[in-house]
């Protein structure tokens, strides 16, 4: 199944500015191919403000969120895969979500040094996936 981070992050940017509220994304400036400007991230993080004013060309698809904006008076491009995208919120009174790592790896260093890859076997004999064992684990959002 397809990853819901994707649809996640689209309808929540959709939700905030429809209550007139300013979107805010948290990224993982170290992932793979994530163009942000050096020197704004602290700790390998980055806060974009990515409201209807503060960005240009936005772009959200399946793979990647990319917009023009500004840091220090400068115009940049910014690329960011949707994997990357660790929570959207609103600045005003951080309602929101935030994202854990995607199914499939063990931790954020294997999936940064890309020591774990995905498995493409498919299900197993028979044509049936496994079932998960345990109680699903969601969580409520406030």
């Amino acid at each position: 199944m397809k990853s819901s981070r994707p649809y996640l992050v689209r309808a929540l940017y959709e939700w905030i500015v429809d209550n007139d509220c300013t979107p805010h994304m948290l990224v993982n400036a170290e992932y793979p191919d994530v163009r942000v400007p050096a020197g704004f991230a602290s700790d390998g993080q980055i806060v974009l403000n990515v409201s209807p004013s503060a960005v240009r060309n936005l772009h959200m698809d399946n793979d990647s969120v990319s917009f023009d904006g500004r840091f220090g008076g400068v115009s940049h491009t910014l690329f960011v895969p949707t994997a990357a995208i660790l929570g959207v919120y609103a600045r005003e009174n951080g309602q929101g979500m935030v994202f854990e790592l995607e199914p499939g790896f063990e931790s954020e260093e294997e999936l940064l040094d890309g020591s774990i890859e995905p498995d493409d076997d498919g299900p197993p004999e028979g044509g049936q996936p496994p079932r998960p064992s345990g109680r699903p684990s969601l969580k409520v959002v406030k």
